[in-house]
């Protein structure tokens, strides 16, 4: 059967480009090897991920009711039900992408697909010949060498099915993955330590998030190991023993229930069909152009294999958008690296969006900054979430607004403010005069923004 375009992935940029191919009126079909649609980010990532992470939150306000005025004597977790409501939001989810694919009359083709020359896919015994084909089969986990996953070596699958919240969690690799879960797991009681090989944790954030990031983990019992390295993992009877090689070149043996790998995500570009192509590699990273185009004429990639770009659902949908537009000869702006927001949902959260203070000056910019801390937000103290700030990093010479740096409560959301500030090229000046509504969380972004003329009400 001819197609106008096949996909070969149905996680988020998958899925969305083929709703906006639906749109566009053009003759789809999505190729996807797991049971079910949505991809790692609906089925092993992000959803459930944010659910337990949600679930911690609430299981917080039971630990600390007194201070709310609630008397709630021995409150305890059912994990058993935690992992029934979060599988039941993945399950009615994927329901929901299966109802957008015939919506949008795409055809879901269950299989392995294969890249078999210029305009076909093979799936199982089935050739499919399109004009185009989007590559969106996305990443899995890096594990260390000579590991393989179990019931005690795991990777962001294994960790949310297990049955019981263990006593003890190693987590090795403190990017996103690896400060979420131990995020999750500190507040349901599991006692936590937190390796990573770089000077410090969430690496990719400004420095200034990282140091405040580290102090409240520390403050809440997390231990947290920069510059640290594991050797000699070993499974156990009781779990997991490993070397920690320290900062000081110490080394100390680490005994733990189970051991988190979250040293990051390696593209699904191997046995794809990649070879006898033009398709280009970058470290397994497929290059493309500002449309989403590979090497190969007619063969597109986007999401978590593309080089270049941030492993992030919500930069593969857009992504998804630019190639499917550029293919159906619709009008459409490539994506702008700096402004793609970063989004951590630890306790305190994390939003940022940006050049860091670092990269600003490295760019040869006078730099200008203005920071507001959340201890000064009447919310925040309504909430009793005091920690973390909002930084704002900005050009001295015209007021452009570089970067935008949020920790602390509902960071994630409130970064929105500043991705769309910066999409719209406001300046300093002109978020100063936008009035932000009382009592809020994201008034702490307007005195932030006031801060960057030492101009700040609250503090």
């Amino acid at each position: 059967m001819a197609y106008d375009l096949i996909i070969i992935g149905s996680g988020p940029g998958g899925y969305s480009a083929a709703v906006r191919a639906g749109q566009y009126g053009l003759k789809t079909a999505i190729v996807e090897k797991d049971p079910k649609l949505g991809g790692t980010c609906l089925h092993v990532g992000c959803i459930p991920t944010k659910a337990l992470l949600h679930t911690a939150d609430v299981w917080q306000r039971f630990v600390h009711s007194a201070d709310e005025g609630i008397d709630c004597e021995n409150p305890r977790i059912n994990y058993p039900k935690v992992l029934e409501r979060k599988s039941g939001i993945v399950n009615k989810h994927a329901k929901g992408v299966e109802f957008l694919m015939k919506k949008n009359k795409v055809d879901v083709i269950k299989g392995y697909g294969l890249l078999k020359g210029r305009g076909k896919v093979q799936v199982g015994d089935q050739l499919l010949e399109a004009k185009t084909v989007i590559i969106a089969t996305g990443s899995e986990a890096r594990l260390l060498p000579g590991l393989k996953a179990d019931d005690a070596i795991l990777t962001n699958i294994e960790i949310l099915d297990m049955p019981v919240i263990p006593k003890t969690l190693a987590v090795i690799g403190a990017g996103a993955v690896g400060v979420e879960f131990a995020s999750i797991f500190n507040r349901f009681g599991t006692k936590v330590i937190l390796l990573e090989m770089l000077p410090r944790i969430v690496p990719v954030e400004d420095e200034e998030v990282s140091k405040e990031l580290e102090r409240v983990f520390k403050k809440t019992g997390i231990r947290v190991e920069t510059g640290a390295k594991a050797e000699d993992i070993k499974r156990t009877d009781a779990g997991v023993t490993f070397t920690a090689v320290l900062a000081n070149g110490k080394k100390e043996t680490i005994e733990a229930e189970k051991l988190l790998i979250a040293v990051g995500r390696k593209p699904n570009t191997e046995n794809i069909g990649l070879e006898g192509t033009k398709v280009e590699l970058d470290r397994g990273f497929i290059k493309v152009n500002q449309f989403q185009q590979t090497g190969e004429p007619g063969v597109y990639a986007i999401g978590d294999v593309v080089a270049g770009t941030p492993q992030l659902a919500h930069v593969a949908t857009m992504e998804g958008m630019v190639a499917v537009a550029h293919i159906a000869g619709k009008p459409t702006n490539p994506i702008n690296k700096n402004r793609i927001p970063g989004a951590t949902y630890t306790e305190p959260g994390i939003g940022s969006v940006g050049l860091t203070e670092a990269q600003a000056k490295a760019a040869g910019y006078k730099v200008k900054v203005g920071k507001f801390p959340f201890m000064a937000n009447s919310k925040a103290t309504i909430l009793g979430h005091h920690d973390g700030f909002v930084k704002i990093v900005s050009d001295e010479k015209f007021g452009e607004i570089l970067g935008v740096h949020i920790i602390g409560p509902e960071a994630f959301e409130l970064v929105s403010e500043a991705v769309t500030a910066m999409s719209a090229e406001a300046t300093v000046d002109s978020m100063i005069s936008t009035i932000h509504a009382h009592p809020t969380l994201y008034e702490a972004m307007g005195e932030a923004f006031n801060a960057v003329y030492g101009q700040a009400i609250n503090v």
